[in-house]
């Protein structure tokens, strides 16, 4: 089992930044692939970034250039640093783990554990 545990989210302008932490509770090998995703009321969850155990990030295009994904294993938490946030940011989002190291990608959806979300609204 692993529990995940968002923080971070918040309003700000568009033009601001938030970074987002999502702490992990679980043995090392759960976690081995990590994500954040977010969602709008009524839309698909989208894949953000994704990031595994070695360092290896992938990012949705909408994000690429503004968002940054990194994580620090000796902690076991996943960071989201937003910057440049536009209204169309403005969604729940959530960490996610998987134990597999690869694939681990934006365009992986199947993730074992999902923390509870936090919201982020970036207003114009």
């Amino acid at each position: 089992q692993a529990q995940l545990v968002e923080s971070g989210g918040g309003s700000v302008q568009a033009g601001g930044s938030l970074r987002l932490s999502c702490v992990a509770t679980s043995n090392s090998y759960m976690i081995n692939c990590m994500a954040w995703f977010r969602q709008v009321p009524g839309k698909e969850r989208e894949g953000v970034a994704t990031i595994n155990r070695f360092g290896t990030t992938s990012y949705a295009d909408s994000v690429k250039g503004r968002f940054t994904i990194s994580r620090d294993n000796s902690k076991n938490t996943l960071y989201l640093q937003m910057n440049s946030l536009e209204p169309e940011d403005t969604a729940t989002y959530y960490c996610a783990s998987a134990p597999r190291i690869l694939p681990c990608s934006v365009r992986e959806k199947t993730f074992t554990y999902w923390g509870q979300g936090t919201q982020v609204t970036a207003s114009s």
